[in-house]
């Protein structure tokens, strides 16, 4: 039962992100904040192999500050 609950989570995970590259992709914003970005979903989906809560938190975290209009600064790391 819980490898269901486990794989249901990835399924989830894997959606959203997908769904959060698509948004990223679309977003008005220098070249360098869509890198930035798209970096930040690597780190989420890196994270996801060994923490799928851990990686959903961070995506989360993530879309607040897109919804909220937060980008990162350019030249930032």
């Amino acid at each position: 039962m819980e490898r269901n609950g486990q794989l249901e989570l990835y399924g989830s995970l894997a959606a959203r992100l997908k769904h959060a590259h698509t948004r990223v992709a679309g977003l008005q914003v220098t070249d360098e904040v869509r890198i930035q970005l798209s970096r930040k979903l690597l780190v989420v989906t890196a994270a996801a192999k060994h923490d799928v809560a851990g990686a959903s938190r961070r995506l989360d975290a993530l879309m607040r500050d897109l919804d909220e209009g937060r980008f990162p600064d350019e030249g930032s790391p």
